[in-house]
């Protein structure tokens, strides 16, 4: 990277923007008491609504640009770029060596290709834009060198972990696709905590509330993702960037339930080997390496400890209480839009779901329903996918509108 590396945070005021922020601040210390080789200058921070969050980080990182999508506060130090695109804007005029890209949902996707397609190494935790757009993003970061380096702490696992698998060539990721690249790679295995509701039963499960949802018993996150945890249906989201990010196929790819989240991901070999990457449940790791990858630094989290913990346990996912898994390995197999036609349903009905408008177990209805209703289509460009998108919201709102 150089002595100095210029970053851009797109979902600055979220959870992971903060808990970035709160790394390279940290990295940044480390480089001035001459234990980092590298200073990072925030030139881009981009954000929705909290424009309150956006002030006090503009104060501390002077030299950014700002973004603010809604464009009614004025609380800001300074101008920034308001609208739909801001996020886009930030990667396009500030032209970064990384973008961190931490937007929750389907308006990450823009910002994210745009990124690629300029040749920048992004910082990706922002699992649609692959669920909804990875084979435009994939083809894009293969014709232009940008790496996509994974945050997700499921993702980092295995990034990690197939470290130790022998390679042919560079990709995309730093470590490439598995299918005729790697060798002696069986399985990637997902990890997921259960959420709050893993050993509820069935009968109870489908009226839950959503303070019974939001209540996450080991991660901290904001609440469209705690509500997908609590369905697994953010493990569904994460097999499908598995999908792209390592080129496998759904019957490469498995779930098993850990709820200590200490394993965050394992691949198993041929030989039987299972090489697991283990850590604190604390988001700032994975953040951490996404950034200084591929040289290593002190991060400012805990150190595990294993007799700590005491033990780990694993399970089999519930696919009948959990629909949501099965759905990403239709998703897969249909290809085209059908990735942006899952993530919109789910987005859609999440907020239904949050509002009061519908019980727990009918997010897991409208999404298979809508990918049954709303067809996919081969995609080739972005329109293509925001049209999708529309497509699937519309069936949803349309669905709720008659109660059914």
């Amino acid at each position: 990277m150089g002595d100095v590396c210029r970053i851009a945070i797109l979902g600055s005021a979220g959870s992971i923007g903060t808990q970035a922020l709160d790394v390279l601040a940290h990295l940044n210390r480390e480089h001035a008491e001459g234990r980092w080789a590298t200073r990072y200058e925030v030139v881009g921070l981009a954000t929705g609504r909290r424009a309150d969050v956006l002030a006090m980080q503009a104060q501390h990182w002077p030299e950014a640009t700002l973004a603010l999508r809604d464009a009614a506060e004025t609380s800001l130090p300074r101008a920034a770029i308001t609208g739909a695109d801001g996020a886009e804007r930030i990667v396009r005029e500030t032209k970064p060596d990384l973008v961190i890209a931490a937007i929750v949902g389907f308006a990450g996707v823009a910002p994210t290709l745009a990124a690629v397609e300029l040749g920048i190494d992004v910082a990706l935790a922002n699992k649609e834009s692959l669920v909804a757009a990875g084979d435009l993003i994939i083809n894009a970061a293969q014709r232009t060198g940008a790496q996509l380096r994974p945050v997700d702490s499921e993702h980092s696992a295995l990034w990690q972990a197939l470290a130790a698998a022998p390679r042919a060539h560079d990709a995309v990721m730093p470590v490439p696709p598995l299918d005729g690249v790697a060798v002696g790679v069986r399985r990637l295995i997902l990890t997921a905590s259960g959420g709050p509701f893993r050993k509820t039963p069935a009968a109870d499960l489908y009226n839950a509330t959503p303070a019974a949802a939001l209540d996450h018993p080991t991660w901290d996150m904001g609440p469209k993702v705690t509500i997908d945890c609590a369905s697994l249906t953010n493990k569904a989201l994460e097999l499908l960037e598995a999908h792209w990010l390592f080129g496998v196929g759904p019957d490469r790819l498995a779930v098993v339930i850990h709820p200590q989240s200490i394993v965050h991901s394992m691949i198993e070999m041929d030989d039987g080997s299972v090489i697991a990457q283990l850590g604190t449940t604390d988001m700032r790791t994975p953040i951490q390496y996404a950034i200084t990858h591929p040289e290593r630094a002190q991060a400012p989290v805990s150190r595990l400890n294993l007799a700590e913990v005491g033990r780990l346990d694993f399970e089999e996912p519930d696919h009948e209480r959990f629909p949501a898994l099965r759905l990403a390995e239709r998703v897969m197999r249909d290809g085209g839009t059908a990735g942006a036609i899952f993530n919109a349903a789910n987005e859609a009905a999440v907020e239904a779901f949050i509002d009061g408008r519908i019980p727990f177990g009918r997010i897991g209805e409208l999404v298979r329903d809508a990918l049954d209703e709303v067809v996919p289509q081969a995609a080739s460009t972005l329109d293509e996918i925001k049209e999708a998108d529309s497509r699937a919201r519309a069936w949803v709102s349309e669905r709720l509108r008659r109660g059914r």
